[in-house]
């Protein structure tokens, strides 16, 4: 690399010290990036938030199965007692009432789940 007259020693270290600054600078931009600790924060929080609307959607479609299976479990034994009813009157209005009531009662815990 030395030529005769040693320009090749400072053509070396003039690529040396260019070598030098561009890994300084990436240094220093990384330093700064973890010294900017709103970004880091927004980031943190944005990740945070995008994990609970995850889970928020999780649990609301797991609450509307829910809801759903029990709605059908309710109209199948509304359904019976109707049928029921239509065979023997008398005796089964109090049972109807007492389904419509469960229903009822079912309706509204799953609402309020779902408010939560």
């Amino acid at each position: 690399m030395t030529l005769s007259n040693g320009r090749g020693d400072h053509e070396a270290l003039r690529e040396d010290i260019r070598q030098t600054r561009a890994e300084l600078a990436e240094t220093v931009q990384a330093l700064a990036a973890k010294a900017d600790v709103k970004a880091r924060i927004k980031g943190s929080a944005s990740q945070v938030t995008g994990r609970l609307r995850g889970q928020a959607a999780n649990v609301t479609g797991s609450v509307r199965t829910q809801a759903e299976e029990r709605i059908g479990e309710v109209r199948s034994s509304v359904s019976e007692a109707n049928q029921a009813v239509r065979r023997r009157p008398v005796p089964w209005g109090a049972g109807v009432l007492a389904a419509a009531a469960v229903a009822a009662a079912i309706v509204v815990l799953v609402m309020r789940r779902r408010q939560r």
